[in-house]
């Protein structure tokens, strides 16, 4: 078997191995591949690997010997899925590999909005703190969460972390998906016009679709209380990203977290330097536990199609 990584590079930084992977067939290994290098690099490959590349009909028609594409993600956007599935080539992703990573920097998006940790570390590094007549000082207002509500919309294995976490805080959880669910004893279902109404915090972790596609609008943004905080560690077109600085630079926004922009790496995103705006590069993923779990994942994954069976496949193969 071909074997053949085209992105490697944000998976393992070299701390990790893949040397699992090279015992189950020829492996060739690329950091990066660009969309003119894609044809050249795929086209003796049995199993293709891939993180972001994209896996469009135009390439997969000129690769006769695919016989499976691993994703090295969740997400399975890059790959077109009714094609695959015209040629039973099984499209194989890794997930719940980082939920508690994500959970994790959702709240630290959380945690740094409403206590600015990181803005008063710079202004202490400044000097402000030693040049202060009061032994104390605020460079921001600080937000309690006790008692506030967090709405989450999407309630999958990410929100429901997210939510145990929100419950430790003090804070009360709603949630919504389309379909609706009794209460868990940590969420209560809520429509989601209920959601934007109640919630002092409203996180996404939804899938990027046809109905979530700028969800976080102008519209929706009007229906929520002044000073909501919005976080976003799901997809970065999920929000309007314009109508989101906006909101942000009228006060409407109280302050915006998110580790997902709608192209990645940004180009002249209107949210990059917004008032009460944190960004991080993509990273809620990037743990090295997560990705050790992601890493085994896959080997998994391709052992499995090796020995005749599919699991984790993106779509329903028989």
């Amino acid at each position: 078997m071909n074997i053949v990584i085209l992105d490697g590079y944000t998976t393992d930084e070299g701390t990790l191995s893949w040397k699992e992977l090279s015992a189950l067939g020829e492996l060739t290994y690329y950091e990066r591949t660009l969309p003119n290098q894609r044809y050249e690099r795929a086209k003796n490959a049995d199993i293709l690997i891939s993180n972001k590349v994209v896996l469009d009909r135009e390439l997969l028609e000129k690769l006769p010997n695919l016989k499976y594409i691993g994703l090295l993600s969740t997400g399975f956007n890059t790959v077109d899925i009714e094609y695959a599935k015209t040629r039973r080539i099984p499209v194989c992703n890794i997930p719940d590999y980082s939920t508690k990573s994500v959970a994790q920097l959702t709240v630290a998006l959380l945690l740094e909005i409403a206590m600015g940790v990181g803005r008063h570390n710079e202004s202490v590094v400044k000097g402000d703190w030693s040049a202060c007549r009061d032994f104390c000082y605020r460079v921001q207002d600080i937000t309690e969460l006790d008692n506030k509500t967090i709405g989450l919309i999407g309630y999958g294995a990410i929100a429901k972390e997210t939510a145990k976490i929100a419950c430790a805080l003090g804070m009360k959880v709603l949630a919504y998906r389309r379909n609706p669910f009794p209460s868990d004893g940590i969420a209560e279902y809520a429509s989601l016009d209920e959601l934007f109404e109640k919630s002092d915090v409203v996180s996404l972790h939804c899938p990027m679709n046809e109905d979530s596609d700028k969800l976080i609008c102008r519209q929706n943004i009007n229906k929520m209380k002044d000073g909501v905080i919005i976080l976003n560690t799901a997809r970065g077109g999920v929000v309007d990203e314009v109508a989101v600085r906006q909101a942000l630079d009228s006060g409407k926004i109280g302050g915006y977290g998110a580790d997902v922009l709608s192209c990645e790496p940004p180009k002249d995103n209107p949210l990059i330097g917004a008032p009460r705006c944190y960004i991080t590069p993509h990273i809620a993923w990037a743990s090295e536990d997560a990705r050790k779990r992601l890493m085994k994942i896959a080997v998994d994954n391709i052992k499995a199609f090796i020995d005749g069976k599919v699991i984790n496949c993106v779509y329903p193969y028989k």
